[in-house]
């Protein structure tokens, strides 16, 4: 029988079943933490996988015991500081919040599962401040290490010697980089931040997304625009194209809802980034399957929606959805 991964033995002495509920018992947190740092759910993936391989490579350099939470997320820290540097790329600059090409959503359904431990003394579910899309997308403008001390300190809490130990700098080097990356933020997040509190959808944005649905499936176009803001902006990562008010949404909404040429729409609600989001599947005429197309991701204010970003179908079984009906 194993050392238990919750004692105060060292990590060396652990053999790999311990180690492994050990990983388990961290991996959902450790991937919002990555996904947060690198705003993309595979690269995320990639990350923890790293970051499991060098924890259990290096488990003899580390005493163990509480601090094992501490030190994983020191290690994610730096695999995602190293791919963020082998990336070497910037957000582009639209209006004032970034564009950012690589950008992916992530499922609502496993946000709550990223929560700390009970027993830990932060434990939380991911609010909606920390994980919306243009928080994400935010983040991406700062520099790596400004990324990583804004992150510990203002989204894990973290305090300054800890976060200091973390990035492996000094208590006065990680304040200033905090400063800057507050400021950064400052620039790059909507004025609305302030608003975006609790977990749950609202029941304007389950009415506006019920609405959204019903007219795409229906391919009413007026039914689109009439929940649309006129200030209205779609964006399709990784593409850099920008739709921007409502002229530039019609012809988007005349071109998918041309159904000889497109076929049928079947859309189902979930949520991505504590926003309301369509899964949309298509049947493309001569087909008999509706096959995943792609995610809506929507941004409603005052019973409209203010944006949409567009992704692809690649992360439909990450949200629990076939690809096809």
């Amino acid at each position: 029988m194993g050392r238990t991964a919750g004692s105060a033995e060292k990590l060396g002495e652990l053999d790999e079943e311990a180690f492994t509920r050990l990983a388990e018992r961290h991996r959902r947190e450790l991937h919002v933490h990555c996904y947060r740092m690198l705003a993309s759910y595979d690269e995320a993936e990639d990350a923890v996988q790293e970051t499991l391989l060098r924890a259990w490579r290096g488990r003899r350099e580390f005493d163990g015991g509480p601090l094992a939470r501490a030190w994983l997320y020191r290690i994610a820290t730096n695999v995602c500081l190293d791919l963020h540097r082998s990336r070497a790329r910037r957000p582009q600059r639209a209006a004032a919040s970034p564009e950012v090409s690589w950008l992916q959503p992530y499922p609502d359904r496993l946000l709550d599962e990223a929560a700390p431990p009970r027993d830990e003394p932060d434990a939380a579910a991911v609010g909606r401040e920390t994980i919306e899309l243009a928080f994400v997308a935010a983040l991406q403008a700062l520099p790596g290490r400004q990324r990583a001390a804004f992150v510990a300190r203002d989204v894990l809490g973290w305090p300054a010697k800890e976060t200091a130990a973390l990035l492996e700098t000094s208590v006065a080097a990680t304040n200033s980089a905090l400063q800057r990356a507050r400021a950064t933020m400052q620039e790059c997040l909507p004025a609305r931040r302030d608003e975006w509190t609790g977990r749950e959808l609202s029941a304007e944005e389950r009415d506006v997304l019920a609405r959204f649905i019903e007219a795409h499936e229906r391919c009413d176009a007026a039914a689109a625009i009439a929940i649309s803001a006129e200030t209205i902006h779609v964006t399709m990562p990784p593409y850099p194209s920008r739709y921007d008010g409502i002229d530039a949404l019609v012809p988007l909404l005349e071109r998918a809802f041309d159904t000889p040429v497109m076929g049928e729409w079947r859309l189902l609600p979930t949520a991505a980034n504590r926003l309301p989001t369509a899964a949309s599947y298509l049947r493309a005429p001569g087909d008999t399957r509706f096959r995943a197309f792609k995610f809506d991701v929507l941004r409603v204010e005052r019973g409209r929606i203010q944006e949409i970003t567009v992704f692809g179908p690649h992360l439909f079984p990450a949200f629990g959805l076939p690809t096809d009906l």
